[in-house]
């Protein structure tokens, strides 16, 4: 498109045409065009309503909309050529409607404004990603459920601090995720809840003296409701700022998990197997196998949590309504949504393939004195002593196995008793790993049956 066409769409404003550095700084075209779909359905609903309420004629509006599939057929087929001079994709899809149905496009625009236009794709194509970041969430954490399932009595360390902390199931830590992941999927819900409303129709920021029905526009894009004040609908971006809130925590449990994967999968560890489809080998060291799909996963929040951070300090200073800022707002978005959805994908992807090597975690499980607890606790269940005296005991009998090198089942019972008298050969119906789990029937417990029960529950939940 030549500068001409360009001066006409601003309705004749400017007497020459923008130079390059100013047609460079304001134009968005080369990301926003990501848009264009929802763009077209926005204008379809508009171009019908204003049919419906007798601002255009029936004509008209047949015209346009066979204009509008027109235009986004070329786009999907790649024909479409985007103009930098045009700005942005709302210009771009007008001045093609233009050239496709002639005088009829000019009527399109009527009791509308770019900031409303704009602002109603943004949450049109908002709204699409939480949608697939719902899906993707239900994904990895049916196939987490998957690994909770077959291995809800395997043992393994738990940790605090990374040390052997008492001993847990293989299903409960597959469930810890499971809770995190599903506190994002709640989220998800509740931001396209919250942004559900159309800003169609608010105009520039005034509304519009035409008889114009919000209501219909907003049925016809899936809204709610149409939002409730004028200005707040064009300058609102609390929607993309939620967007970005709810992927930075997602991305921070992704980064969790990766970094677990990363451990778990070193031969120091040898916890988990990863399949080779999500790891790499080395170009010097021929027996690395490297878990680089998890380290990428670990890697991406930092553009995600970039993201949020950079669309607050865009918004933090803005008066009511709409300033030129505000183009800013796609990239970051952009950029978040297209690494959020490929950090979801390759963690289903790793954890539907990864192995758990249950020998390994078994051995692990009973390092570090990781029983002691229950011997503390049995001696306050059994011989009635308080919580902090079993404590010391305890601690005198971990003491004494860490000199001897061994673990506190390998203890004699006159070696306990020589701690505390009180001790009997009950206590070692407590020691083992195997016991430990199993009696942590608690709700939210590690025991096994605890943990089937969860599953349960998640899997009705998720249908």
């Amino acid at each position: 498109m030549t500068d001409k066409t360009s001066n006409q769409m601003w309705g004749g404003r400017f007497a020459a045409g923008p130079d390059a550095i100013m047609e460079a700084i304001n134009a968005s075209i080369g990301f926003d065009q990501r848009m264009a779909a929802q763009d077209i359905a926005g204008s379809r609903a508009h171009a019908a309503m204003l049919a419906a309420t007798g601002v255009i004629t029936d004509n008209d509006a047949e015209a346009i909309r066979e204009g509008l599939l027109t235009v986004l057929s070329e786009i999907d087929s790649g024909n479409f050529t985007f103009s930098t001079a045009l700005e942005d994709i709302h210009m771009n899809v007008e001045a093609r409607l233009k050239e496709i149905i002639g005088e009829p496009a000019g009527r399109l625009h009527t009791g509308r404004s770019r900031n409303d236009q704009v602002a109603t794709d943004f949450k049109l194509w908002v709204r699409d990603q939480l949608d697939a970041a719902a899906s993707g969430l239900e994904v990895l954490i049916k196939a987490l459920l998957d690994q909770a399932a077959a291995g809800a009595d395997w043992v393994m360390p738990g940790f605090t601090h990374l040390q052997t902390a008492q001993p847990v199931t293989w299903g409960h830590h597959m469930m810890a995720y499971v809770e995190m992941f599903g506190r994002d999927l709640s989220r998800v819900h509740d931001a396209r809840a919250r942004m559900n409303e159309s800003p169609l129709g608010a105009a520039a920021l005034a509304g519009t003296s035409f008889p114009i029905d919000r209501d219909m526009t907003a049925k016809a894009l899936g809204f709610d409701r149409p939002a409730a004040n004028s200005l707040d609908a064009v300058s609102d971006r609390d929607f993309a700022l939620e967007f970005l809130s709810v992927a930075s925590i997602c991305a921070m449990h992704l980064s969790r998990f990766a970094e677990e994967l990363v451990i778990w999968s070193s031969a120091q560890f040898r916890f988990v197997t990863l399949s080779d489809r999500f790891s790499t080998g080395s170009s010097i060291m021929p027996q690395k196998k490297n878990p680089d799909a998890a380290e990428l996963i670990r890697a991406k929040v930092g553009r995600i949590f970039g993201a949020n951070t950079a669309l607050m300090m865009v918004m933090k200073g803005l008066p009511l309504a709409y300033s030129k800022d505000m183009q800013e707002d796609k990239e970051q978005v952009f950029d978040a949504a297209d690494n959020w959805m490929l950090a979801l994908a390759a963690m289903s992807g790793m954890v539907k393939d990864m192995t758990a090597n249950r020998d390994s975690l078994a051995a692990a499980a009973g390092s570090g004195f990781s029983t002691a607890t229950d011997l503390a606790d049995w001696m306050v269940r059994v011989l009635k002593v308080p919580f902090r005296d079993a404590h010391h005991v305890t601690g005198a009998l971990v003491a004494m196995a860490e000199a001897r090198g061994c673990d506190l089942p390998d203890l004699s019972l006159a070696d306990m008793k020589s701690v505390h008298e009180g001790i009997s050969d009950d206590i070692f119906t407590v020691l083992g790993v195997e016991n430990s789990v199993n009696s942590r029937l608690s709700y939210g417990g590690t025991a096994p049956e605890q943990v089937r029960a969860q599953v349960a529950r998640w899997k009705k939940t998720l249908g």
